[in-house]
C-alpha cells in the first residue's frame, strides 16, 4: 500500500455494510430487542403523555397529586411486552399495572411568552414554569 505522506500507511478496509458484518446493531430492531436481549416493558399513560417503562427506569412526568416517597400504581397500561409475547390493550391491558415510587418533584425551565403586534403598541410578556415529578419504575404486573 502506498504511503500518503502522513507517516502512517493506509489500511485497506473492506467495504461491507455494518449490518452484514456480524456486529450487533440497533438498526431495525426497535427497542424490544437490543443486541439479542428481550426486555420486559410497558407503555403507560400519565397525564396526556405515553411513556415506555422498564423496571429500574426513571421517568420524568408532569406533576401528579402524590407526595414524594409514595408508592403508586398506574393502571393505564396500553401495551405490555415480556418473554411470553406482546399484549396490546383495547384500549388498556386488563389487570396490568405498573408500580412506581415518586422520587422528587421539581420545576422545569422558565418558558418566556412574548406577544407582539407591530404598529399597534401591543406587547405582552408572560412566563411559565411547569412542575414535573421523577418516578422510578419498581415493578410491572401482568394482567390475568
Amino acid at each position: 500500500m502506498p504511503d500518503p505522506g502522513w507517516g502512517v500507511p493506509l489500511v485497506d478496509i473492506p467495504r461491507v455494510p455494518y449490518i452484514m458484518s456480524g456486529q450487533p446493531t440497533l438498526r431495525g430492531l426497535g427497542s424490544y430487542c437490543v443486541m439479542g436481549r428481550k426486555d420486559v416493558y410497558a407503555v403507560i399513560k400519565s397525564g396526556a403523555h405515553q411513556y415506555k417503562a422498564s423496571v429500574g427506569d426513571e421517568l420524568v412526568v408532569e406533576r401528579l397529586p402524590y407526595e414524594v416517597g409514595a408508592q403508586v400504581e398506574l393502571d393505564e397500561v396500553y401495551l405490555l411486552a415480556d418473554e411470553d409475547g406482546v399484549a396490546v390493550g383495547t384500549p388498556v391491558v386488563d389487570g396490568a399495572k405498573v408500580r412506581v415510587t415518586v422520587l422528587e418533584e421539581f420545576r422545569g425551565p422558565k418558558i418566556r411568552i412574548f406577544k407582539y403586534k407591530p404598529k399597534e403598541r401591543y406587547r405582552r410578556r408572560m412566563g411559565h414554569r411547569q412542575t414535573y415529578m421523577r418516578l422510578r419504575i419498581d415493578e410491572i404486573v401482568k394482567g390475568a
